[in-house]
């Protein structure tokens, strides 16, 4: 229910917007939601007393940033406003890693209003001239990916982690009851 009030909240703010925006408000949008939602996971993990979860929240942001910031510099394209590293999208790659990690780890009533947000900061990437479309769905993927790389749904008497070295791997199971 609580991400679901947000998401309200945020359309509520994007149907009162003018149809013709300004370049500033989306910039200013997708600003807020960059921050705002990966800082709305954790505050969530936090309100579930989730330490492991923050955990995994962790390494998903510093993949995202990782890989997000790695590809900037090796591709290096224009954007379409005439900056440099326009591929791939940052704010959507952490927009989305924070809303992944919510899916991931606490289920679709939680992540889905997180996920729209997100989208909505995608939008307002290629609505700013910030960004080609391009750019923000690899974004999105590499937030996408990288949550569902490190998060394990939340049920902590059930944990499956895979394993691997240069003689094969597995996947493993442990119950606890």
């Amino acid at each position: 229910m609580k991400g679901f009030t947000i998401a309200l909240a945020s359309g509520a703010v994007m149907l009162a917007a003018p149809a013709a925006a300004s370049d500033k408000f989306w910039q200013t949008y997708a600003d807020i939601g960059a921050i705002g939602i990966p800082l709305a996971a954790g505050g969530y993990s936090l309100c579930e007393s989730d330490r492991n979860g923050l955990l995994m929240l962790g390494e998903t942001g510093l993949l995202t940033v990782a890989s997000t910031e790695g590809l900037k510099y090796a591709v290096n394209e224009r954007r379409p406003n005439g900056g440099n590293h326009s591929f791939p999208s940052g704010h959507t790659s952490l927009s989305f890693a924070g809303a992944g990690y919510l899916q991931a780890r606490y289920g679709w009533k939680v992540g889905l209003p997180f996920e729209l947000l997100a989208a909505t900061v995608g939008f307002a990437r290629v609505k700013s001239h910030n960004h080609y479309w391009y750019d923000v769905v690899a974004g999105a993927a590499i937030g996408e990916g990288s949550a569902f790389l490190f998060t394990r749904r939340l049920n902590e008497n059930t944990r499956i982690s895979a394993y691997g070295d240069t003689g094969g791997g597995g996947v493993q199971m442990a119950l606890r009851f």
